[in-house]
């Protein structure tokens, strides 16, 4: 039996957590005869004797088996640290995940990604704000990871759904679990269409002391942490606490002074969180991070002078390509260009953004903008 498919075993072992397996691979007994240790092996780890009675009792390989195929029939895969496509920066972080389970494209877990996370009940300005920036940032091309929660977590999601960066959901619980339950429907699209992780085995139900260990997963996975809305002592506080603990960073929407449920960001800001209000405030600071070429549209790579109509065909999308016409014809300030196109707001910014981030179109002062 391969050393990924053991350590999913200990993995499955109930009572078994993160600093279980750390002792036992810390005490050399992660290897291919760990299903053959001893009492004296197990105490050497730190294993305590309850446990050890029940590792000698269930862990063998055809109960590793059993448990395996458990989990494929309900429609879970899993990668373990030990595997070539287990996320790159979760793996750079103080307590990466043993093994993770999954539904959906593993692949995300490795694209460039911002957490987006905030207050399971928003006012209709961080409603708003959080749909805009989900989906603006999904469009340049980041991942949105946040944790399927009420509130800014499943308006992130939804927003990011449709766009090019796609959107991850970290849970805590099993993933035959959701939580809260009237996101059920929202998990399943996000299997379908983007990747839903969980550290825990199936069967895992809610309870609140997996949510702190959630939220370092999502701050890991990410190249940094959106505070949204959040009052001052809002778990999604922990999960920029996190964020600075891994060496990310961490970004805050500015509220009003007034509200309850902007006293957090306020705080985070003043402590030095970069304040958002743009999505280009993060994308800026990720343009390299951004995949050269992607479906329909590169997002970083540059309109040179002088390219012929087929070349712009290939680098922008039609949306973009009206836009960049518009342009064509002279600077325009934001709100002509709201006249001209007759799109909303929120739209406009994002086709303007992707337009920017692909060097097509230049940003002046004063919020007016022409082609390079």
């Amino acid at each position: 039996m391969e050393i990924r498919d053991l350590l999913f075993g200990l993995h499955e072992v109930e009572g078994i957590g993160w600093k279980s397996i750390d002792r036992i691979q810390r005490a050399g007994l992660l290897t291919e005869d760990v299903l053959s240790c001893t009492d004296e092996d197990w105490q050497r780890a730190g294993i305590p004797d309850k446990l050890s009675a029940k590792l000698a009792a269930v862990l063998n390989e055809a109960w590793i088996v059993k448990r395996r195929s458990l989990m494929e029939e309900s429609g879970v895969a899993m990668v373990t640290i030990l595997d070539a496509d287990y996320p790159v920066q979760l793996k750079e972080t103080a307590q990466p995940p043993w093994v993770l389970y999954y539904r959906g494209r593993l692949e995300l877990a490795s694209r460039p990604s911002v957490a987006m996370v905030g207050t399971r009940v928003p006012t209709a300005y961080g409603r708003k704000v959080g749909e805009l920036l989900a989906g603006q940032l999904s469009a340049a091309g980041l991942t949105v990871v946040s944790g399927l929660a009420r509130g800014i977590d499943s308006i992130s999601h939804e927003a990011a759904l449709a766009g090019a960066g796609g959107t991850i959901a970290v849970v805590a619980t099993g993933l035959d679990k959701v939580y809260p339950p009237e996101n059920r429907g929202l998990e399943r699209q996000i299997a379908r269409e983007g990747l839903v992780l969980s550290e825990y085995p199936l069967g895992t139900p809610s309870h609140p002391g997996l949510f702190p260990q959630r939220n370092r997963i999502i701050a890991g996975l990410t190249l940094g942490t959106l505070v949204v809305e959040a009052d001052s002592r809002s778990g999604s506080l922990i999960t920029a606490d996190a964020a600075l603990e891994a060496g990310r960073d961490v970004f805050a929407v500015p509220g009003p002074l007034t509200s309850p449920k902007s006293r957090g960001a306020l705080e985070l800001i003043k402590q030095g969180a970069k304040l958002v209000t743009a999505a280009s405030d993060i994308v800026e600071e990720y343009v390299s991070y951004l995949p050269k070429a992607g479906s329909g549209a590169s997002l970083t790579g540059g309109l040179e002078h002088g390219e012929t109509e087929d070349c712009l065909q290939k680098k922008l999308t039609s949306e973009e390509l009206h836009l960049y016409h518009i342009l064509h014809q002279g600077p325009f300030t934001l709100d002509e260009l709201l006249v001209s196109t007759k799109w909303d707001f929120g739209h406009l910014h994002s086709v303007l953004l992707s337009l920017i981030i692909k060097k097509a179109v230049v940003q002046l002062p004063g919020a007016i903008y022409k082609v390079i």
